[in-house]
C-alpha cells in the first residue's frame, strides 16, 4: 500500500504550497532529461515532463505516492523555458509586455505503475512594460530559476495586469485540483 509520498522536484515553491494538503513528504527531484518530443504540442509539454519526473522517481520507489510536475509559459505557441542568462530573461519579458499567455501545469500522481496525470492552465496579461521596468526586475534576480522569467509571488507580480485562472498553478502548483484529485487516487489504490 502506497502511504509515504515523494515530491519529485526540488523546487522550493511546490514544496511550500505542497505542505497545505501533505504535512510530511519526502523530496527527491528528478534527474531527467526535459527534453520534449517533436509530438508533444506545447500545451501538453507540461504534463508529458512531470509524467516523465514522476515515473523515474516512482521506478526507483514503487511503495511510494510519488507527484511529479512541470510548468511552462506559452505564448503565441511558444514555450518559455528559464531564461540562461539576464539578456534572455529580457527577451522573454518583452514578449510578455502587454501580452496575454499561458501558464500551464502538469502533474503526475504516480504509484509504482499506476499513474493519473493532468495539466492546468491560466491565463496571464502583463502590463506594456518599458526597458526601465524590465531591468529593475531584471535587477531583483527573480527571473534566474523561472519559466517565463518571472514569478508571480514576488515582485513579478507588479507586472500583471489581470489573470484569469488558478493563481497557485502560476506559482507552481495547482493545490486545490491536485489535493481532489489526490483524495481519489489514494482511494482508488485501497
Amino acid at each position: 500500500m502506497c502511504r509515504k509520498f515523494i515530491l519529485a522536484s526540488a523546487s522550493p515553491r511546490r514544496q511550500e504550497l505542497l505542505k497545505y494538503i501533505i504535512p510530511e513528504f519526502e523530496i527527491i527531484p528528478a534527474d531527467v532529461e526535459e527534453n520534449i518530443p517533436q509530438n508533444i504540442s506545447a500545451e501538453k509539454s507540461a504534463e508529458f515532463l512531470a509524467v516523465k519526473k514522476a515515473s523515474h522517481i516512482s521506478e526507483k520507489f514503487p511503495e511510494s505516492i510519488v507527484i511529479g510536475s512541470d510548468t511552462t509559459v506559452i505564448i503565441n505557441d511558444r514555450i518559455l523555458g528559464k531564461p540562461s542568462d539576464d539578456a534572455d530573461a529580457e527577451r522573454m519579458l518583452r514578449m510578455l509586455s502587454g501580452n496575454v499567455h499561458k501558464v500551464i501545469t502538469g502533474v503526475c500522481i504516480s504509484c509504482g505503475n499506476i499513474r493519473e496525470s493532468f495539466s492546468c492552465v491560466t491565463e496571464v496579461e502583463f502590463y506594456p512594460l518599458d526597458k526601465k521596468d524590465i531591468d529593475g526586475y531584471i535587477a531583483t534576480g527573480e527571473t534566474a530559476d523561472k519559466a517565463g522569467a518571472y514569478g508571480i509571488q514576488g515582485k513579478g507580480c507588479l507586472l500583471v495586469k489581470t489573470i484569469n485562472g488558478d493563481y497557485f498553478n502560476v506559482v507552481g502548483l495547482p493545490i486545490s485540483e491536485l489535493k481532489r484529485r489526490l483524495e481519489k487516487f489514494i482511494l482508488s489504490l485501497e
